[in-house]
């Protein structure tokens, strides 16, 4: 068994453990329907989590008492010639605890559980559109990018609905998060000290203040609007900077890139 950050979890009432079982893997499963309304075929089946567990990497589930609330799917990956990382495939929140901290919690576990294990970096990727998640994961869990991937998974198929009922079937961009995991700039979040302010950026990259709504409402302005944010993302890497920072704003919410001091 494995707690991290005690006091919150205390708090929460939400311990954070390995799944190793059948019945675990199956919430798993359950989780994924609820959190993100896919269809059958994009669900990580539990074959899928078994295989994992048994080639080196894990899955952390947040627990309510017996109840799985949460969970972190992690896997073995390289970087390089030969260094060891881990990749964290997906992460799920029932909707009930949404907004409750169960999020940061397992992504800090999974932290506290790679460097135990020697590692020192985990990598995975986000909806470039989703002002939420770039917010927590530039913001609270100190990841940076550098780099962008284009239609990442094939267009997607399920979506809000357009107007005419119909899926608007856009491109699965995704920007990459690196997580530095012994970095000073993720230490201090993980000790819960807030971010020093930093330098003004050299660029911003605006994205819509409400995406859902616009692609329910306009999918040709919202298929133009991810157009706009690959090709500035695309140019603004290809320039060498790095995101490292998320303005939240519910007009101009906006992505801020600097000079890398590599």
């Amino acid at each position: 068994m494995m707690i991290i950050n005690q006091e919150q979890a205390r708090r929460a009432e939400i311990e954070v453990r390995e799944c190793v079982t059948i019945d675990q893997f199956d919430a798993c499963i359950r989780l994924q329907r609820e959190a993100f309304g896919l269809p059958e075929v994009e669900l990580s089946p539990r074959r899928h989590l078994i295989v994992t567990r048994r080639a080196g990497g894990w899955t952390l589930g947040a627990f309510a008492g017996d109840e799985m609330v949460g969970f972190v799917h992690h896997l073995v990956a390289v970087r390089g010639a030969d260094e060891i990382i881990g990749y964290s495939h997906m992460m799920a929140v029932a909707r009930a605890y949404q907004n409750k901290g169960v999020g940061a919690l397992l992504k800090w576990a999974q932290r506290a559980r790679a460097l135990a294990e020697g590692r020192s970096f985990i990598n995975w990727t986000w909806d470039p559109m989703q002002a939420r998640n770039a917010h927590f994961n530039l913001h609270r869990l100190g990841v940076t990018a550098r780099s962008y991937a284009a239609n990442f998974y094939g267009t997607d198929y399920i979506g809000p609905a357009s107007s005419a009922g119909e899926s608007p079937g856009l491109d699965s961009d995704r920007i990459f998060a690196d997580w530095d995991l012994r970095s000073q700039r993720v230490a201090e979040r993980a000790q819960g000290r807030a971010p020093e302010s930093i330098a003004d950026p050299v660029e911003t990259i605006e994205i819509p203040p409400d995406w859902h709504a616009l692609v329910k409402s306009d999918p040709s302005a919202a298929r133009r609007e991810l157009l706009r944010v690959r090709r500035e993302f695309e140019r603004a890497f290809a320039n060498g900077l790095v995101c490292a920072g998320f303005q939240r704003d519910a007009l101009h919410p906006r992505y801020l890139l600097y000079k890398s001091d590599e």
